[in-house]
């Protein structure tokens, strides 16, 4: 029963940060997490949730240059992908860094 337990635990975890989230690629259904996102009210490419604990993403805001996973430029023209902030039923979870961003 515990081998059991323990293949359901290893076939869900990918679910946990949302079904297009891949920690390797560093991307979520095949926007790169990095670059210049714009911040939008409705019908934003990624739904995220700020948290203090357990985030899938690691995120540090960036003036230039936002080209390594998990740094973001805010803009308001030519986003490379926008973002909606909710607090339920978010795609992916990030707390802001100030130092070593990313997926750790």
């Amino acid at each position: 029963m515990k081998i059991l337990w323990a293949l359901a635990l290893l076939v869900a975890a990918p679910c946990w940060a949302g079904d297009g989230f891949d920690q390797g690629r560093c991307s979520y259904h095949g926007i790169p997490l990095h670059g210049k996102v714009k911040v939008v009210e409705n019908h934003g490419d990624i739904k995220v949730k700020v948290v203090t604990s357990f985030p899938d993403l690691k995120v540090k805001m960036v003036s230039n240059f936002p080209d390594d996973c998990g740094e973001w430029q805010a803009v308001t023209q030519w986003p490379d992908f926008t973002v909606q902030f909710v607090e339920s039923f978010p795609d992916l979870k990030i707390k802001y860094v100030d130092a070593f961003p990313g997926v750790r």
